[in-house]
């Protein structure tokens, strides 16, 4: 039996589409669901222009990495994922479009960005000085939103990962 964790994100959720989504992967691949039963239904960003246009620069295949920090882990009552662990990602409205795999996990602060992992994030021009820029923004405002100030110091996971349900979005 696979293991739902939820997420309280501010953006609605199908949950009910995502388990059924879920179960065709799970069918169609179950080797991957056994070695890691866990997963979580979630979207990217913190408001539905940023789910939308990170989901959407996915499904393009041009992002293949996303980072978070561990204290909006924490306030959400999430785990922190592990090499293996699957993610439905869904767009603003909560519709399930991808199964994501975890592939590369790292936690460290934001100082240890590099240019590779920027790319790979695939926002922006793709630099690391934009990346920089644009999280320093980012978890400004998240933080804030959980009444915290945010510090380069905490602790970010930094995730690379594979989609690999649809088949036809799949890597």
């Amino acid at each position: 039996m696979s293991e739902y964790s939820g997420s309280s994100r501010a953006l609605p959720l199908d949950e009910a589409a995502a388990a059924e989504m879920w179960e065709q992967y799970r069918t169609a691949h179950p080797e991957a669901v056994l070695a890691a039963p866990e997963y979580t239904v979630e979207h990217f960003g913190d408001n539905a222009r940023l789910a939308d246009e990170l989901l959407g620069i996915v499904l393009a295949g041009g992002k293949r990495a996303t980072a978070e920090l561990v204290a909006d882990f924490v306030a959400r009552g999430d785990l922190i994922p592990r090499i293996g662990s699957h993610w439905i990602a869904c767009d603003s409205t909560g519709a399930p479009r991808i199964i994501i795999r975890t592939t590369e996990l790292r936690l460290g602060p934001f100082t240890s960005a590099d240019a590779a992992f920027a790319a790979d994030e695939g926002e922006d021009d793709l630099s690391l000085e934009s990346w920089q820029r644009e999280h320093r923004r980012y978890w400004t405002r998240v933080a804030a939103a959980r009444g915290a100030e945010w510090s380069e110091d905490e602790d970010i996971v930094f995730e690379r990962f594979s989609v690999v349900w649809p088949p036809e979005h799949a890597d």
